[in-house]
């Protein structure tokens, strides 16, 4: 009898017989980090954009407080990586004792940044003075481009510095307070109620209060100590939330003592009798919003941005108009 070849042989023999399937081994494959790394770099390059620097200038600044005007900023305009251009940058070189400048305010952006249009930065310079420098940027191919600067002190003799030699006049930024044929500025006294520190008198020259420090004035008065009769000034300030004092004469507080109501706005104004012979001129310093443009004769001076936004610092300039300054010298008979 025939039986087959696997009749009677162990099941293990004939898996034996049997050709296994070959196993095939899966390589595992490895990032490719150098492709990786050419897109990343790629990617970079591209972030990157050639600017140039069109103009430094390096001034010398000694103690005190100092207003730096930057005039218009030369050269072609445009945006590279959703940046206006050009612009410039205020800044201070690092002091070996720790003593640098500060920059406490600015106009009309706030921080140590200007745009095409220029603008008005604060400098409060240490005891040992320092320098400050202002570099202007624009695009690549941007030929080297002129930059107007005056400094001046706003807490002493105005004679704070000069402008360049060779840069052209100065021109007046929005944040200094001027008039049309500015005359004799009238002295005046100030009295501040600020957060704190109570109450501070200082001379009306210049800015009065805690410039760049954020410290709230919440009541004010103005005397002046010539020309003008303290009941021929009125001034009112603004609080938040839309609130307002009433017109107070010089010489009486406006605002409050100790209820930390802060002022966040303030006006002033002459007796209509005296429009013909005096402006006033005024800004303010807010927290939020830096120094405000100038504003005269009874507007409102407030922060731009916010109705509540705290004022910090005041400038009030009365100026006794150029033409009625004429007609007294015409008045004058000649010496013989």
């Amino acid at each position: 009898m025939r039986t087959s070849a696997g009749r009677g042989k162990p099941a293990a023999s004939r898996r034996v017989g049997r050709a296994a399937a070959p196993v095939k081994k899966t390589q595992s494959r490895q990032p490719d980090t150098r492709s990786r790394t050419a897109t990343t770099a790629h990617s970079a390059e591209n972030d990157v954009q050639p600017v140039a620097v069109t103009a430094v200038r390096m001034l010398a600044v000694g103690e005190g407080l100092y207003a730096l005007r930057v005039g218009e900023i030369g050269g072609a305009s445009g945006t590279l990586s959703g940046v206006e251009f050009p612009i410039a940058q205020v800044s201070a070189p690092f002091a070996e004792d720790g003593e640098s400048l500060e920059i406490v305010a600015s106009f009309p952006r706030r921080g140590s940044w200007l745009g095409r249009e220029g603008g008005t930065v604060i400098i409060r310079s240490p005891a040992s003075g320092g320098h400050i420098i202002v570099t202007a940027y624009g695009h690549a191919e941007q030929a080297t481009v002129p930059l107007k600067l005056e400094l001046r002190r706003l807490d002493g003799p105005a004679a704070g510095g000069a402008p360049e030699r060779g840069a052209a006049a100065p021109v007046l930024a929005a944040s200094e307070p001027a008039a049309e044929g500015d005359g004799r500025e009238v002295p005046t006294e100030i009295l501040l109620h600020i957060e704190r520190a109570g109450d501070r008198l200082f001379p009306g020259r210049g800015w009065v209060g805690a410039l760049g420090r954020k410290l709230r004035i919440e009541a004010f008065s103005i005397r002046p100590l010539e020309a003008i009769a303290p009941g021929d000034i009125e001034f009112k300030g603004f609080l938040p939330r839309g609130g307002e004092t009433q017109w107070v004469q010089g010489g009486l507080l406006c605002g409050t003592r100790g209820r930390r109501l802060p002022l966040t706005g303030f006006a002033v104004r002459l007796a209509p009798r005296l429009a013909s012979r005096f402006d006033v001129v005024y800004q303010g310093s807010f927290f939020s919003e830096g120094i405000s443009a100038p504003e005269r004769n009874g507007q409102p001076c407030r922060g731009a941005g916010s109705a509540d936004d705290p004022l910090e610092a005041m400038n009030i300039r009365i100026l006794e108009k150029a033409s009625q300054l004429q007609d007294e010298d015409e008045k004058t008979p000649a010496a013989d």
